[in-house]
């Protein structure tokens, strides 16, 4: 048994010995048509001015909400303001009935301003009151580089930038460096297109997508042949640009309106992150 176990185990080592050698040839083979090219890295800044305004209701939500204030209204207590009514009309009621007491009557000469006094001068005042229009100039003329337009909506910063020999519109990128992180490669991005003085919040330090591309054939080599760019989110904190350093080719967009100017590719991956409810 030991003897024939040798030659059984001799006979293992042969069968298995003898397809090794050409799978490992052709796995150097392999390995060697199939090395990685480089891609250069990017950071780019999803830039997002919020809505001002709530949008409009719809049919359904307008009901909604005049239900719940009916029930709001049926379930709660009076206001100081409301119980001051209520007592000075009681009063008046008392005096008319020649049932009112004397001694509760302010001092002479006293001017006594009355809860429907007041109440009619609050409603002179909204009267006058005029709620600035939803739709802006900017609305009106389609200038899509004003942040006054679609208040309802969010806009998103748009830039032209140079491509090998083509001029694309993009998020706004920049080239990562050495030492730097993938969020601050970002940052340098909307810096480089708004200055330093542009006041935003970043949400997070992970990228929310990433878009590969290859670059045009003029400039595309066997070592150079395309780029990831990562994709970071922030909201823009002030609408005052007036200090900012905005570059000649820039739009603000809603999503709506990112098909005229994104390539389809590009177009899905920002759509995957970018949320417009």
């Amino acid at each position: 048994m030991a003897a024939g176990g040798a030659v059984h185990a001799g006979r293992r080592g042969s069968i298995m010995a003898a397809p090794r050698q050409p799978v490992a040839a052709w796995g150097r083979w392999f390995c060697t048509a199939a090395a990685p090219r480089p891609w250069r890295l990017f950071g780019a800044m999803c830039l997002l001015r919020l809505p001002r305004i709530t949008q409009p209701l719809e049919k359904e939500e307008e009901e909604m909400a005049a239900l719940m204030g009916q029930i709001e209204l049926e379930k709660s207590q009076y206001s100081d303001h409301e119980i001051r009514k209520l007592e000075e009309e009681e009063k008046l009621r008392r005096r008319k009935e020649s049932k009112y007491d004397d001694d509760d009557d302010e001092a002479p000469g006293k001017t006594v301003i009355m809860a429907q006094d007041l109440e009619d001068k609050w409603e002179q005042k909204l009267l006058r009151f005029k709620p600035a229009p939803r739709i802006t100039d900017a609305d009106k003329n389609n200038n899509r580089t004003s942040l006054n337009r679609k208040l309802d909506r969010n806009l998103m910063l748009l830039v032209k930038q140079k491509i090998g020999n083509q001029e694309l519109w993009l998020l706004p990128q920049v080239e990562w460096q050495p030492g730097e992180t993938l969020r601050s490669t970002a940052e340098r991005a909307m810096a480089t297109f708004l200055g330093d003085h542009i006041q935003a919040k970043i949400l997070g330090n992970a990228p929310y997508g990433i878009y590969k591309y290859k670059f045009p054939r003029a400039i595309r080599t066997e070592d150079n042949v395309g780029a990831k760019v990562f994709f970071f989110k922030a909201f823009l904190q002030s609408d005052d640009l007036s200090q900012a350093e905005l570059k000649k080719d820039y739009l603000w967009v809603t999503k709506d309106e990112l098909g005229d100017y994104l390539k389809s590719e590009y177009l899905k991956k920002v759509n995957r992150f970018l949320l417009d409810l």
